[in-house]
Order: C-alpha cells, then sequence, then structure tokens
C-alpha cells in the first residue's frame, strides 16, 4: 500500500508520498491554485508520477474553511438562516463586551454570517435544567420554515437555550425543517457543541452550518476526481485538534476542520520531539504566505478550546471581537504574515514595512519571473547569497527580477540593493521571532530552554537567526523539512473531543452518574473510530471535567480519575498553579464532562535516506549581519549520518535550504535530522 499526504497551503500544495513495502518517503510541491485548490492537488500528484490505483490512504489538510470566513474570492457562503428562541435573534450580534481597539467608538463588529431578516425566534423555552417551561409552537414553525424555503434558504442553523441539557425542542425543530423543506441542511447546537454559554455555542453552530456546504462539496468534488484517476482508498481529513478523521465526520463537524493545515506540522514536531526525548520544543514553519510557531512541551502540543475564525491579528496575537468564535480544540499557534511571499514596502512616513500582504501562489515573488513586480522576503535572499538558483519542483529563480523589484525601494530610501535587501529579511526575521515568543514568553515559558523545530519551504534558512534573537541553543531541522507539515498528516492519530453537560456542584455528584456519562460517550466515540476501522487495542480515552469556583465564569478542565475528592483536590491544585491561588472553602461546580478519544495509527518509519556523491557542491558568497562570507554549499541529500559541518555553510534541499552561520556547528544525527547548536557540538 501507498499512503498520500496532501496539504493545501496558501503558496505552496505540499504532497508526500509513503510506500509501505520499501519504506522510502518521496515529496513534492507545486503551486496552490486558490481558487480551484483541486487543480494544484492533482498537480502536485502527477509531478511525483503516482499511480492512484496503488493507493489505499489519502490525508489532506486544508485552508479552506479559513479562506471562506476571510472572504477569498470564488468561495461564496451559502443562504442560511437561524432559528433561535424569541427574544434571542441578535445575541450573535451583540456578542462579548469584547472591543478589538477600546477607545475606537466608531469600530464596525465583524458582519454577521447570518443577515437579521434571517434570524428568527420562536415560542418554546427549555429551562436550565432541562425542563420545558414553554412547549414549542409546532405550527408556527412550519409556517417560518415553509416562507424560508420559498425564498431559496436551504441551510439552517438551530441554536435553542438549554439545548444542552435537553435537546427535544431542537430535534422536533429539525424534523418540521425536513419536512416543510426536504434535502436541507440542518445543523443542531445540541450536537455540535452542547454546553452552555449562548453566544459561543450560536456563534459555533452558524459556523458549522455556514461550512457545512461548502466543505461538502469541495471534498466529494476532490473524491470525484481522485476516483477518477483510479483511486479507490480511503480520504482523511487533518482537524484542527491535530487529529485525522473521515469525510463523514468532517462534514458532519466542519468548524473543527478550520486550520488543519497548521496543525500538521505541530504534530509532526511533537512526534519527532518524542523520538528524540525533548521536553520542550518549538515548532517554526515558514511558508511561502505566513510563519507559525507552536510549543510542545512533554510530546504533546497545547491546544486551546475557543478561537475565532476569520479574525484579525496584530503582531501574531488574534484580536478578540474580530472574528466568528468556534468551541473546538485546536493546537494552539502564534502566526504571522511573514513568509516568503510576504511583500516590503514603504509606508506613508518613509519607514520599510515587510507585510502583510502576501505575493502568493500567482504571481509570487518577482523573481520567479511570473509577473510579479512587488519585492519579498524571497527575492530579498536570492540577492544575499542565501538561495540557490533552482528551488522546489525545479522553479528557477531571476536574480536580476529580485535586484530590480527591490531597488526600487532602495532608490526611495537611499541605500543600495544588498542593504534594503538586508532590512527585509531582519524585518522579517523580528516579525517571527514574536510569533515565537508568544507561545513560549507569553505563555509563561523561557525560550532558552527549549529546542528549536525548523521546517517550511524557508524555516531553516532563518531559523539560526532567531534562534539568537531568543537565546536557544539547539535547533534540528528534520528530514523533508519543505514538506514537514505534509508528512505530519501520516503521523497523525484519529481524534475526536465529546463533550456532555453535568452542570451540577461536586458535592451532589456521585460517582455513578460521572461513571454513566463517561460511558455514554465512551460508546459514541466506539461507534465512530468503529467507522473508521479502528480496531480496540488502538483506541485510548482520556477521561477529563471542566469545573469552576461557584460564580466564576470560565473553567479548568481537570483530569476524572474516578474519584470526586480526588477531581476536587486536583482542580484546587491546578486553579493555585493557574491562577496563584486557591479557594478550598469554596464550592466547587462541575460544568461538562469531556472525552477525548484517540485512535492509533500505524506511522512511517522516519529514517535517513543518503545519496551517493559528494556532499559538497560548491562554495559562493552570502550576505549575513557582518557582509560577504565565503561559505561552502552542501547537500543535503548527500550528507550521511554523522556528517559534520562548521559555519558559515549553506546546506541544500530539494524542498528548503538551510543556512548555517558562523559560530554555529552542525551534525546528521542517526534519524537524518540536521542538528545545529550554537557554540559547537561538545564533541
Amino acid at each position: 500500500m501507498k499512503r498520500l499526504a496532501v496539504d493545501v497551503g496558501g503558496t505552496f500544495t505540499d504532497i508526500v508520498l509513503f510506500d509501505e513495502v520499501t519504506g522510502r518517503i518521496t515529496t513534492g510541491k507545486s503551486a496552490t491554485t486558490p481558487r480551484e485548490p483541486v487543480k494544484g492537488i492533482l498537480e502536485g500528484i502527477g509531478y511525483l508520477g503516482v499511480d492512484l490505483s496503488q493507493a489505499g490512504l489519502i490525508v489532506h489538510a486544508s485552508t479552506l474553511g479559513t479562506n471562506l470566513f476571510l472572504g477569498q474570492i470564488g468561495l461564496e457562503p451559502p443562504k442560511a438562516a437561524l432559528i433561535t428562541n424569541r427574544g434571542f435573534e441578535d445575541v450573535v450580534e451583540i456578542g462579548r463586551q469584547n472591543r478589538p481597539s477600546l477607545y475606537n467608538l466608531y469600530r464596525d463588529k465583524p458582519r454577521p454570517l447570518i443577515p437579521r431578516n434571517r434570524r428568527l425566534g420562536i415560542p418554546g423555552r427549555i429551562g436550565p435544567s432541562g425542563e420545558e417551561l414553554e412547549p414549542l409552537d409546532r405550527d408556527y414553525v412550519a409556517r417560518l420554515v415553509g416562507k424560508l424555503c420559498r425564498e431559496g434558504v436551504r441551510v439552517y442553523a438551530v441554536s435553542l437555550l438549554h439545548s444542552y441539557a435537553n435537546p427535544s425542542h431542537e430535534e422536533e425543530v429539525e424534523k418540521v425543517i425536513l419536512e416543510e423543506c426536504p434535502g436541507s441542511i440542518v445543523v443542531l447546537s445540541s450536537r455540535v457543541d452542547p454546553q452552555p454559554l449562548e453566544y459561543e455555542r450560536t456563534s459555533t453552530t452558524i459556523v458549522n452550518a455556514v461550512l457545512k456546504p461548502v466543505l461538502s462539496r469541495y471534498l466529494e468534488g476532490l473524491q470525484a476526481r481522485l476516483v477518477e484517476r483510479g483511486f479507490r482508498g480511503v480520504i482523511l481529513v487533518m482537524q484542527s485538534n491535530g487529529g485525522v478523521a473521515s469525510i463523514g465526520e468532517a462534514v458532519r463537524r466542519p468548524a473543527a476542520f478550520i486550520e488543519s493545515g497548521p496543525s500538521a506540522g505541530a504534530i509532526a514536531t511533537a512526534y519527532m520531539a518524542r523520538l528524540l526525548g525533548v521536553e520542550k520544543a518549538l515548532g517554526f514553519d515558514m511558508g511561502g504566505t505566513t510563519a507559525k510557531a507552536s510549543s510542545i512541551i512533554g510530546g504533546e502540543p497545547s491546544v486551546v478550546d475557543v478561537y475565532e475564525v476569520g479574525g484579525e491579528t496584530h503582531m501574531g496575537r488574534p484580536v478578540p471581537g474580530t472574528g466568528y468564535p468556534v468551541r473546538y480544540p485546536h493546537i494552539d499557534l502564534a502566526e504571522v504574515s511573514a513568509g516568503g511571499g510576504t511583500i516590503a514596502w514603504i509606508d506613508p512616513g518613509g519607514a520599510l514595512r515587510v507585510g502583510p500582504v502576501s505575493a502568493g501562489a500567482d504571481p509570487g515573488p518577482a523573481c520567479y519571473g511570473r509577473g510579479g513586480r512587488d519585492p519579498t522576503v524571497t527575492d530579498a535572499n536570492l540577492v544575499l547569497g542565501r538561495l540557490p538558483r533552482v528551488i522546489g519542483g525545479g522553479l528557477r529563480l531571476d536574480e536580476g527580477l529580485a535586484r530590480q523589484a527591490i531597488a526600487r525601494l532602495a532608490d526611495k530610501l537611499g541605500l543600495d540593493v544588498v542593504d534594503t535587501a538586508w532590512m527585509i529579511v531582519a524585518l522579517a526575521n523580528e516579525e517571527m521571532a514574536r510569533a515565537l515568543r508568544i507561545v513560549t514568553v507569553e505563555r509563561g515559558h523561557d525560550p532558552r530552554e527549549f529546542t528549536l523545530f525548523a521546517f517550511g519551504g524557508a524555516g531553516p534558512l532563518h531559523a539560526a537567526e532567531l534562534a539568537e534573537a531568543l537565546g536557544v541553543q539547539r535547533i534540528i531541522v528534520p528530514p523533508h523539512a519543505g514538506v514537514y507539515s505534509a508528512l505530519g498528516l501520516l503521523l497523525a492519530d484519529y481524534r475526536h473531543s465529546l463533550h456532555r453537560p453535568i452542570a451540577k456542584p461536586a458535592s451532589k455528584l456521585t460517582v455513578e452518574e460521572v461513571e454513566e456519562v463517561f460511558r455514554s460517550m465512551e460508546e459514541e466515540a466506539d461507534r465512530i473510530l468503529e467507522k473508521e476501522g479502528i480496531p480496540v487495542d488502538r483506541r485510548r480515552y482520556a477521561r477529563l471535567v471542566e469545573a469552576r469556583y461557584w460564580g466564576q465564569g470560565y473553567t479548568l478542565r481537570v483530569p476524572y480519575r474516578g474519584s470526586i475528592e480526588a477531581l476536587i483536590e486536583e482542580f484546587h491544585r491546578l486553579h493555585e498553579a493557574r491562577y496563584g491561588f486557591s479557594a478550598r472553602g469554596e464550592e466547587v461546580y462541575v460544568a461538562l464532562a469531556r472525552l477525548e478519544a484517540v485512535g492509533i495509527t500505524g506511522k512511517p518509519r522516519l529514517r535517513h535516506q543518503r545519496e551517493p556523491g559528494d556532499p559538497q557542491l560548491g562554495e559562493r558568497e552570502i550576505f549575513l549581519r557582518g557582509g560577504w562570507l565565503e561559505a561552502p554549499v552542501y547537500s543535503r541529500e548527500r550528507l550521511g549520518v554523522g556528517a559534520k559541518l562548521k559555519g558559515p555553510a549553506v546546506v541544500e534541499a530539494r524542498d528548503t535550504t538551510i543556512l548555517v552561520p558562523p559560530g554555529f556547528e552542525a551534525r546528521v544525527d542517526e534519524a537524518g535530522n540536521l542538528v545545529m547548536e550554537r557554540g559547537g557540538l561538545g564533541g
């Protein structure tokens, strides 16, 4: 069997082919085609010469969800309606009191995904304990839906008060919708996010509803095109939480797949960190459009439970209140607009700036020769001698075009081309260092205690300079670094997050009640993993609860090990560790039970595949902070295990370029990683 991984990025589509018989890994890149991503995927597969009839598995990551909410041309949200309780039609527009600009009274909130005239309230009410306070008016709902259906609405988000405690009203509304408007897509909040807080639950439901037909159409189209070419295997989709799932699960809860691409790189970093026994790892992924940072501690990436899709970022940090909240676990990432294609420009005050706009895949940086005229980070690296003339996929870079683009900025700044190129790289480095500080310093960690894992098409080129800025001593550039996120797709396990409301003080809970809740979730997880073909001996379940002190607004996640007393004690301990105090005399309120279900997959064994030949390709001048230096150039594929080299040096691979500055030494370890350390390798 052969396995394929496909990661559609903003600039390139990365393809990894793993042959289970020979153990060989083959990689390739193709230009992303944003308006028709399937075209770029098929081109990349064709470039590798893959016979799809021999492929048993394809794992896919995409930025489709993010692109929809950012307003990409060609991706139009469907005509949808929200059905909620009367008087609660404006919950999603009122939102929380998050002010993106504290003193700006004229700042507009994000445009609602469903306009006011299609957010409709109905009679009927469920109470907080699941009791029916007012019966549902079925005839009213039928008239309402009949009118919407005649207006062409075929997508319905249903979010009724306290449906997490009793979903009967939502389920009855669903029946009416399907009777009055057959073939409609109906998303119930009690299925996608059964927990309190109306705003977040309703927003999550709407995002799922809006995304569902778009993702379904895309995945069905992709599957059909692959089948046309002989594919008869299984397609899996990467989730935001770092696990894979079937197409059926992806369509059922599409909001879980919005940040699928960036998560794969963190999963690959976590896998390699566990393999090497690295306790604290920093994942640094620099591609063509953005750079992303993640922290991995104890072999597990950091995860958060709520994020805003389609929102703004400021200096790598999400700006609360600018996007649409989605309540589903996703890997904690900091992302900045500092990829290879990020455009340099001069602001009205005459200062040089880098980003946030990217040249993307089309036309790309000026040096690609595809009509781009704006200077980018890639153009600057080429002018500084850091890049080869030919990069992944056989793309030839034109230094003359890069110089012309940068010269237009240099003339305005009164500098020469080389100094301007160096300033572009330095500004990009500062932006990326900020992302790395966000996932370390701002999370309470010292970056000097971490090992930096650098990957992506441009990550290893900038890694050493970032390590110097952060005080990091060791850098690891893994095999196939340029397509490492795609490789991470083949290293991911199946992962599903289920939760059920408890909504009781811990003192009034019994072990039997909690066990029954977890048993029901484990039965559901068994059904999901059974459908996905995971045998019983490869299923792992982790039991957790969301708890808080009485009156607190937000919860802490606490492991549940079968004892209410131990749960309370663990909550106090975690609260003190997080916030610096605990209130042991206060009542602990248990809001939710959560089950993290994992289906263990077989992993490709990563091994160094050395090619014959002299590893030194020659020499060339490269520009560093101190000026021009003569540096040897090596082929990564020809460096054997145990090979050592000193900076300055350049190591060229098919999918990336690695810069080893003066003061660094590098070696190839047993797994084929290129390990760089400041001040030498210590023998």
